[in-house]
């Protein structure tokens, strides 16, 4: 199925559910309230970027868990963006004996006495994940606080998250989504939210000898790079052949022979445009890549390109509010017609026909956002626009490392 029929496909008529009210309300923070300070800086004009929080930060604030070991308080205090420290500090309260870090929680949260006395009783728990953005954005915010304080915790908690990263490694390469409970699909080698991109961004800093990694030790950079070679060689036996032809990548991979895999149930196996472009961004920022890094990068681009869809876009409009299971929205999401909108990428593409695909959470695919139930239109990320950035930098990417390939020409 082309995209241009994939475009026609979502706009049928928005049918809205019945919905669940029997759970209890949760805060809604403002989103624009906490993402102003997810890029902080110290007095003396050091920066430390802290987006790789922002995920489970929303997640705490937004959205049900009873996993969590502390609730957000409705007048929950954070820290100002020049706190570097005492975010560090933070941070610390949150890692596992086993080194690693649990996922939504805001580390720019001014914790309670109580709620720092229900973290050290947790410190023990095995949740500690890649999920949402955990562990290896604290592995990352420490190695920079270290460059600036010189707290040697903060070194050693850093180094601690290193080993952890390090030990959950699948011998082929990947890294699942939960270690060490690797049960259900957190065994899976996890692109979504993140997962495994994250952990090799933080690998490749080190491989580049950044700064403020320069504590880490000889034996330590030796693990690193071996560690990130093969990650390295398992994204590439990931990305998804069809008809002879490599394309992009599912959210999670078979953890021993690497084909797409589903994981909750409206996350079918299917290839993936936001974590394929986080995949080719990634690519990309490797110097002097293999032939079969650019041969793998070019295919991607080249499916990116041959699957947007185009004269649509998602708009977010008023609705009753309804508390659900989750989390509670005063809104919904519809698509619309509209000729000048750029062009848009599905979350999902259907193996095989590389049509937009939706789900509900029945596991049953539908092939419009309108065939969504609010519930899953309103607390899931249909539509990315992610690859349209990889796309914006392959020219000077290819002309730099592919210059006699133009396959966006082909």
């Amino acid at each position: 199925m082309n995209t241009t029929i994939a475009a026609v496909l979502v706009l049928a008529m928005l049918v809205v559910p019945q919905t669940v009210s029997q759970y209890r309300a949760i805060p809604i923070w403002p989103e624009a309230s906490i993402h102003a300070q997810y890029q902080v800086k110290s007095t003396s004009g050091d920066k430390i970027d802290t987006v790789g929080f922002w995920d489970s930060a929303h997640h705490w604030y937004s959205i049900a868990d009873e996993e969590r070991v502390i609730t957000p308080l409705s007048n929950q205090q954070r820290y100002k963006s020049t706190d570097i420290t005492k975010i560090a500090d933070n941070i610390l309260l949150y890692q596992k004996t086993n080194g690693g870090w649990p996922k939504n929680y805001d580390m720019l949260a001014i914790l309670t006495e109580g709620q720092k006395r229900a973290l050290k009783k947790a410190g023990m728990d095995a949740n500690t994940t890649f999920d949402n953005g955990a562990t290896h954005s604290q592995v990352e915010y420490l190695a920079k606080a270290y460059s600036i304080a010189k707290d040697d915790r903060h070194k050693d908690a850093c180094l601690r998250g290193l080993d952890f990263i390090l030990a959950a490694q699948y011998a082929n390469g990947g890294w699942p989504q939960f270690y060490p409970d690797r049960s259900g699909y957190r065994r899976y080698i996890t692109f979504n939210d993140g997962a495994m991109i994250g952990v090799m961004n933080a690998l490749h800093h080190i491989v580049q000898d950044k700064p403020y990694y320069a504590f880490v030790d000889r034996a330590r950079r030796d693990q690193v790079h071996r560690a990130f070679a093969k990650g390295l060689d398992c994204i590439l036996k990931c990305q998804i052949v069809q008809n002879g032809r490599p394309t992009a990548w599912c959210q999670q991979h078979d953890d021993v022979d690497y084909r797409p895999r589903a994981a909750r149930t409206f996350e079918p196996t299917a290839v993936c445009g936001g974590e394929s472009a986080e995949i080719v961004l990634f690519l990309m920022s490797i110097d002097h890549p293999t032939g079969e890094v650019i041969a793998s990068l070019q295919s991607a681009v080249k499916w990116f390109n041959n699957s947007r869809v185009r004269g649509i876009r998602v708009q977010k409009v008023k609705a009753p509010t309804t508390q659900f299971v989750y989390h509670t929205a005063d809104f919904d999401r519809v698509v619309v017609r509209d000729p000048k909108a750029p062009p848009i990428w599905a979350r999902f593409y259907e193996l095989g026909t590389n049509a937009p695909l939706f789900c509900n959470r029945d596991g049953k695919p539908v092939y419009s956002l309108a065939d969504v139930d609010r519930e899953r239109r309103t607390g899931y990320e249909w539509y990315t626009y992610a690859p349209e950035q990889a796309l914006k930098k392959y020219p000077s990417w290819q002309k730099k490392w592919a210059p006699s390939q133009k396959v966006l020409e082909e």
